[in-house]
């Protein structure tokens, strides 16, 4: 699945299932445009991919400014030619129970995992209209195909990435660009540890539990499918929904 010549925007790319991502994709040939908050991880993911002799550059990025998302990608066309693929997969989350959420809580949750990448979307389409060709994978979650206990605003958030993904995918078909989604199931991240097994315990034994593949995900496990999206040998593939969950969803 060979990426040569492709470029790629990887947000929220400098931890855990967007490094994996980033890393994948540089490994079969994309120039990397690491695209996260976090100067410094960033800036890591990337050396990483160069010590391994791929191709990448870190950019401070905050998806949920929409002009500064235009800037970014203005920036990576100008370096390197173009855009190719883009991963959304920036997010966040932090479980509660729905009547103890604030609409503040509601904000922050909505603009992380739904508006962001509705703007990076907004930012790469026009290039990738131009050039008759793109792929854009959203990294949505299982949260979002079938509800969460603990997290209702996110599960809503991510089922609005679902149904968008669907939406632009039929309205960029002629322009041949690809848009799917990835839904990975509770996975062993930097975020899981710090805001669900962390705090509860109790929650994130739960969440392992009902997995019937008997583990939690790993952002290698998210990576190949993502790979594949973006890669030529999925072209006749758009505007679908696939579960990286180890069984938890099954559809």
């Amino acid at each position: 699945m060979s990426l040569a010549g492709r470029v790629a925007v990887v947000t929220g790319a400098a931890s855990g299932i967007g490094r994996a991502i980033a890393r994948a994709l540089a490994r079969e040939g994309a120039k990397v445009a690491i695209a996260d908050l976090n100067e410094a991880g960033g800036a890591a993911v990337a050396r990483e991919i160069e010590t391994d002799g791929g191709t990448a550059r870190a950019w401070r990025a905050d998806v949920t400014d929409a002009a500064a998302v235009e800037a970014l990608v203005a920036q990576v066309v100008k370096q390197w030619g173009g855009v190719h693929v883009l991963v959304n997969n920036a997010g966040w989350d932090k479980p509660m129970p729905f009547v103890e959420t604030t609409p503040d809580f509601w904000d922050r949750i909505l603009a992380l995992n739904l508006r962001g990448p509705i703007a990076c979307t907004h930012a790469v389409l026009p290039h990738m209209i131009r050039q008759a060709h793109g792929k854009i994978v959203s990294i949505a979650s299982d949260a979002g195909r079938v509800g969460s206990s603990g997290e209702a605003v996110y599960s809503a958030a991510k089922g609005g990435i679902i149904a968008f993904t669907k939406t632009i995918a039929r309205e960029v078909a002629r322009h041949r660009i690809n848009v799917n989604c990835v839904c990975p199931g509770p996975s062993d991240t930097p975020l899981f540890q710090n805001e669900f097994a962390r705090v509860s315990p109790k929650l994130a034994a739960s969440l392992t539990r009902v997995i019937p593949w008997g583990r939690l995900g790993t952002p290698e496990d998210v990576a190949p499918a993502v790979v594949f999206l973006a890669s030529d040998e999925a072209g006749f593939i758009t505007g679908q929904t696939l579960s990286v969950s180890g069984g938890l969803t099954m559809a």
